[in-house]
């Protein structure tokens, strides 16, 4: 079905340059609202209506015979009708829906994945200051970002993924106190213990771990403890990486590895920083008021102009992320996305702005902003706010030590970005439909069970006499595996990776209802084998999904205490 999509849309595109020559107008089919009116829908007439200053209902009749006489269409077309204001119904013949079993069969693991192009993507997420565990905003951060991440692979870039930190400054500064304060027998509550430190029980391992001079190794760094409670530059650089490390096994429950780290001190030690401003001061976007330097951001959008230099001397905090993201567009990188909390939202403007007013070829809008709002996490019917380990919040490790990594993925990628979420332990563990991790692994899992009980060569499926294929629930099913392609193409263009668990959702909902209503096994022989070749490749687009998400597809499953079953093959 997808060659058949791709050759009715160039007959389309051919249609469009014979009604209205010269139009820019793209070739487009979108899915019918109710199934019962066809295939595919096409909005062509309307849009050139106003253009061609003719009815629309006119334009789709022209259009339809204009189509007709297209092969593409005659091959793969069994009808067209024209419904409402000038909307074109499109329905398929047979054999271009069947034919979607024996391209997923064919495309593997592959499937709906693009060829390898020449675009890096980088995408910037989690980020998270050595100051403590991952909470469980950097877990959805993990999320939508790992998600994005296999969504551009997918399309055929090269994808990067970059962890930035901050490993100097006032918050490193309290932790290296609040550690020395434990290292000295202060704890929180004591006379003595500052007010700012931080509190919880990963601060007393750290010291402890110090007192015995351990060596600590994370991905990007290594150091061996002195021992020494009055080292305090010791103590903050042995707690930045044991809390770095600590950050990787974070990661590591979560199946999630960083291809680079960067820390924001060498944007400093490099001069990065000074270069920036200065090419912002040459381009005359900046000026000096009140003893500070701003930057003359409402040239790019942005509410008011900000302090880049303070009185102080001291640089605000968006001036090196200008220098950073400088920084990623010289190492070639032409598509950069950053995964933050919206309180991030105030930077935006001007960050750009400073890039534009940077001068160093930068398009507009570099970089893109996915931005994530909280996450609430409730068990027991009760909100959870702080984890001991933690002291104040709860973290990423608790919530797959609570659940599993599945479900920690699946569950902050299931709704877009932009919108809170309640994380529901005790949903996340149940073992039935309500569960939507579940319900997507269990269509997986049964399946293979399916397939096992079968017993056949699975090889010998592409060979299946698919015209068999006749069913509605066959034909819908169909369908819903040939829009895989599109949907992972809109979902990396539109930065929604919550459209991939969407899409699960309505495959496994695709597949539970063709297996409640028609029989698999114990059928002729060649039904049967279509039917399973059917379910083979309903199995691999769940697979490959899954994995895009960074979930696995279990071959066998528990539900409501009893393995999975054949119980309608």
């Amino acid at each position: 079905m997808i060659q058949a999509k791709q050759e009715l849309l160039a007959a389309l595109g051919e249609a469009i340059q014979e009604l209205s020559p010269g139009s820019e107008l793209a070739a487009a089919f979108e899915s019918p609202k109710q199934a019962a009116h066809g295939d595919f829908a096409c909005t062509v007439a309307m849009q050139l209506a106003r253009p061609l200053k003719k009815n629309p209902r006119e334009l789709a009749t022209a259009l339809i015979e204009a189509l007709q006489r297209r092969a593409a269409f005659q091959t793969w077309v069994e009808a067209m009708e024209i419904a409402g204001p000038g909307f074109i119904n499109i329905r398929l013949k047979p054999a271009a829906k069947q034919a979607v079993v024996a391209e997923v069969l064919a495309g593997g693991d592959a499937f709906g994945h693009q060829p390898a192009n020449e675009r890096h993507v980088m995408v910037e997420f989690v980020s998270a200051n050595p100051t403590g565990p991952l909470h469980v905003g950097h877990a959805r951060q993990a999320a939508l970002g790992d998600a994005l991440c296999s969504l551009f692979a997918t399309q055929g870039s090269e994808v990067t993924r970059e962890f930035y930190y901050n490993d100097a400054g006032v918050q490193i500064a309290t932790l290296a106190q609040s550690t020395q304060c434990r290292l000295q027998g202060l704890k929180p509550g004591m006379d003595g213990w500052p007010e700012a430190a931080y509190n919880g029980d990963y601060i007393q391992d750290i010291a402890d771990a110090f007192l015995r001079k351990e060596t600590v190794k994370a991905d990007d760094r290594e150091f061996t403890a002195s021992g020494d409670i009055g080292d305090l530059d010791g103590i903050r650089q042995f707690a930045v990486a044991y809390l770095r490390h600590e950050q990787d096994l974070d990661l590591q429950a979560f199946g999630l590895k960083f291809d680079n780290y960067f820390l924001e001190s060498s944007l400093y030690t490099s001069g990065a920083v000074e270069d920036a401003v200065a090419k912002m001061i040459a381009s005359g976007k900046t000026y000096e008021e009140g003893g500070a330097l701003w930057l003359r951001s409402t040239d790019y959008g942005d509410d008011k102009d900000r302090v880049m230099r303070k009185s102080d001397g001291g640089y605000t905090y968006f001036v090196p992320d200008v220098a950073y993201h400088i920084n990623k567009f010289g190492r070639g990188y032409t598509k950069c996305i950053n995964v933050q909390g919206t309180d991030h939202h105030g930077t935006i403007a001007r960050v750009r702005g400073g890039l534009q007013a940077a001068g160093v070829g930068i398009p507009v809008g570099f970089p893109d902003y996915v931005l994530h709002k909280m996450v609430t996490v409730m068990k027991g019917g009760a909100e959870v706010k702080i984890s001991k380990r933690a002291g104040s919040y709860v973290t990423l490790r608790d919530l797959v030590d609570w659940t599993s990594r599945d479900a920690v993925r699946f569950f902050l990628i299931s709704r877009k970005a932009d919108t809170e979420f309640v994380f529901d332990v005790d949903l996340a563990l149940k073992a039935n439909d309500e569960n939507p991790v579940f319900y997507v692994q269990y269509a997986h899992a049964r399946i293979c069970s399916i397939i096992r009980n079968w017993g056949g060569d699975e090889a010998g499926l592409a060979g299946a006499d698919l015209s068999l294929l006749t069913a509605p629930t066959e034909a819908a099913l169909m369908l819903k595996l040939a829009d895989y392609p599109r949907m992972l193409s809109g979902a990396a263009e539109g930065l929604a990776p919550h459209d991939v668990a969407f899409y699960l959702r309505d495959l496994a909902g695709a597949f539970h209802s063709y297996y409640a209503a028609e029989r698999v096994l114990d059928q002729a022989a060649e039904l049967t084998r279509a039917r399973v070749a059917l379910l083979a490749a309903t199995r691999q687009v769940l697979r490959n999904a899954l994995a895009v998400l960074g979930v696995s597809a279990p071959q066998q499953m528990v539900r409501d205490g009893a393995a999975t079953t054949t119980e309608n093959a």
